[in-house]
Order: structure tokens, then sequence, then C-alpha cells
């Protein structure tokens, strides 16, 4: 039987064959799981590898009192596979009419732009982090929490309230 644990522990050391182990083991069943969600082979095979690329940077943050070891591999499989479908769908074509209105709008951004980052000083550092981590980065409030060390329902607190303090200086 696989020990999902003990691989993910040796990941989190550097060892490679231990993530050349856990790709032979399970990387057809999280294709699967990639493919279920994209519902495209080549983009589903991407999805797979950047899934490994993430188990492996964060085989150290596995935590076995949250659940299975394999549970973990295959949520992080998901999410980012949900993240890329979701993200996916948020593109849009820009024809040749959006183009002209663009360039209109330039001056508008900018000007918008520079007050954002005008709001974003006055914020106290922690919660700018957080917001920058959120927003820029996109880290879940929980990646934000382990990161910054900071209970998870801070952070929360912290991006709700940062956020309405952003309204309110953009308005």
């Amino acid at each position: 039987m696989f020990d999902y644990e003990a691989c993910l522990q040796a990941c989190a050391r550097g060892d490679q064959r231990a993530l050349r182990q856990l790709y032979e083991q399970d990387s057809s069943r999280l294709l699967g799981v990639a493919l279920r969600i994209a519902r495209d082979k080549s983009l589903a095979e991407d999805i797979v590898h950047d899934a490994f690329i993430k188990i492996w940077r964060g085989a150290g943050s596995f935590d076995p009192s949250r659940g299975s070891a394999r549970g973990w591999v295959f949520s992080v499989t998901r999410h980012l596979a949900l993240n890329v479908v979701r993200n996916h769908y948020r593109e849009v074509p820009l024809g040749e009419e959006h183009e002209q209105v663009a360039a209109t709008d330039t001056f508008e951004f900018s000007a918008r732009a520079g007050q954002v980052h005008i709001c974003l000083e006055q914020l106290d550092p922690a919660r700018r982090t957080c917001i920058l981590h959120a927003y820029v980065d996109g880290y879940s409030h929980s990646e934000i929490a382990q990161k910054l060390d900071t209970p998870l329902g801070t952070v929360k607190a912290w991006i709700k309230r940062s956020l309405a303090a952003l309204r309110e200086c953009m308005a």
C-alpha cells in the first residue's frame, strides 16, 4: 500500500524520487479529476503539471490532523482545476471596437491606478500585505494565514475591513 504521508514528507525534504513515485502512483487519476473539471485534455494535462509543482512546493504545509495525505493531493489538483476553469471563463475576447474605447479610457485607468496605490498606502502594513497576497498573488485566505502565521479569522477580518476602507477611499 502506498504511503502518501511519508511521500509528502519526503517531498518536503526535497526528495525528488518521492515526487516521481507520487506521480507514478496517481498522475492518471489526477488527470481524470482535472479532465472532468476542465473538459479539455491539454488543459487538464497543464493543470496536473501545475498541481505537481504546487504539491512539491507545498508538501511541507500538509497537516495530517486536517485530513489524509492522498485527499490533500487530490484537493490541490481539484482546487487548481476549478481556479483555472473559473479564470478561463472570465477571459473576454476583445474586438476592434474595444481597442478604440480602451484608448480613451487609458488616462482614466492610469488616474484610478494611482488612486488605488495611494489608498493601499493608507492601510496598515499587515492588512495591505493580506490584500496584495489575495488579489495580486492569488492566495486563498488560508494560504495567507499560514504564510503570515496569523489566525484565519483575523486574516478574513483584515481583508474584509481593508476592502471596505479601499472602497471608501476610492469613492
